[in-house]
């Protein structure tokens, strides 16, 4: 029997009779649609943002908003959901790749209304999911260069980003696609349990890193990064040390339970804000506790309650957010989808919060923020009226 004769290689020549014009046709579209990947992608078929539907890509779009499949028509919406499913840079258990896919799952889970807050996310913003984010899975400097200039492109045009994680090395990429278009400095208001301010994790930029790069940025210095939560038995003294040199703001959980959430977030706001132009959130799904958030790669006990994130997150994003980012939500530790429910109720607050102070689309009419049951109350007691 010769090779001829095999099956594998009348297959050979099989494939070489297929037709490829529709894959090719296909390919086109979604680079017109997804737009150029960044200059260090040599696979030039490879789109910016996915428009694929292969491998990390989400299951159906965020809560149920418009899918906008050609990013040319970006600008004059609202909010832009956006995908990172990347995990290269996770140092121990890995699984945040498949959290976009995740929280969007679950974000059908909702109605968009708040009643104790009053407002109506769909009513007051337009909202598009744009996908993922096509990042390149065994290559962590190429995956920043995508997640830089696609973060970048939706800055650009107005629309404020909301990131989907995603490990939390992507921080840094997020951080650098804004600070270029922003004239003045940035501040980070940063959740975590960990300081995340070392500058290498096996001698790459991963995880534990994003902070350490984000502020070598000129206009996002260290005396602007604020963060909240740290502590506990996975720490780094690296971090530590780089945090004591820059005059990071670190408040730990002890320093909450001394002072107070109110006081130490109006610390926190003050500190980002201080001769800055912008500040970025970084949410780190791991700074609550995983008795609520048990899905992440690197949990860590005695972090903060759900009802406690959400009055923080009331604090410090009142005076308006450049962008927002939630990370290191990893399905598959997950107990019932909690924590990748969780991430979106993060997202879901913070949004309502800035359309509830004015800061993004249609704030809701002022005769609903009365309170006029509180005010009678007052009157009653002699503090107001006559």
């Amino acid at each position: 029997m010769d090779r001829e004769r095999l099956h594998g290689s009348r297959m050979l020549e099989r494939e070489a009779q297929l037709p490829s014009t529709k894959m090719k046709e296909m390919l086109q579209v979604n680079l017109e649609h997804g737009l150029a990947s960044a200059a260090s992608i040599q696979d030039r078929t490879i789109p910016l943002f996915n428009r694929t539907g292969w491998r990390f890509s989400h299951s159906g779009p965020f809560a149920g908003r418009p899918f906008l499949e050609d990013m040319r028509q970006l600008g004059g919406q609202d909010v832009a959901i956006v995908g990172a499913p990347f995990d290269g840079g996770t140092t121990y258990r890995s699984g945040t790749r498949f959290g976009p896919a995740a929280m969007r799952a679950i974000s059908g889970l909702g109605s968009g209304y708040n009643f104790e807050t009053g407002v109506d996310l769909w009513e007051s913003l337009d909202i598009v999911d744009v996908g993922d984010i096509s990042v390149i899975p065994a290559n962590i400097e190429k995956t920043f260069d995508q997640i830089d200039k696609a973060i970048g492109y939706i800055h650009e045009r107005a629309v404020f980003p909301v990131v989907l994680g995603g490990d939390h090395s992507i921080g840094y990429p997020d951080v650098r696609g804004i600070a270029p278009q922003i004239d003045g400095n940035v501040g980070i208001i940063h959740f975590d349990r960990h300081s995340d301010l070392s500058e290498y994790n096996f001698d790459e930029r991963m995880h534990g890193t994003p902070f350490f790069h984000a502020t070598n940025i000129p206009n996002a210095p260290a005396t602007n990064l604020v963060q909240i939560g740290i502590g506990g038995w996975t720490g780094s003294r690296a971090g530590v040390r780089v945090a004591r040199e820059r005059r990071a703001t670190v408040i730990t959980m002890t320093d909450v339970d001394r002072w107070g959430i109110e006081r130490v977030c109006e610390m926190a706001l003050e500190i980002a804000w201080q001769n800055a132009k912008a500040v970025f959130l970084s949410f780190d799904i791991d700074c609550v506790d995983p008795g609520y958030a048990p899905g992440t790669g690197t949990p860590e006990s005695g972090g903060f309650t759900p009802r406690e994130v959400f009055r923080m997150l009331d604090i410090v994003t009142r005076e308006g957010l450049v962008g927002m980012e939630v990370v290191e939500v990893a399905p598959p530790y997950d107990v019932g989808d909690v924590t990748s429910l969780l991430g979106v109720r993060v997202v879901n607050n913070v949004l309502g919060v800035l359309v509830e102070e004015g800061k993004l689309g249609t704030r809701p009419d002022e005769s609903t923020k009365a309170e006029p049951a509180v005010e009678d109350a007052r009157a009653d007691e002699g503090d107001v009226g006559g």
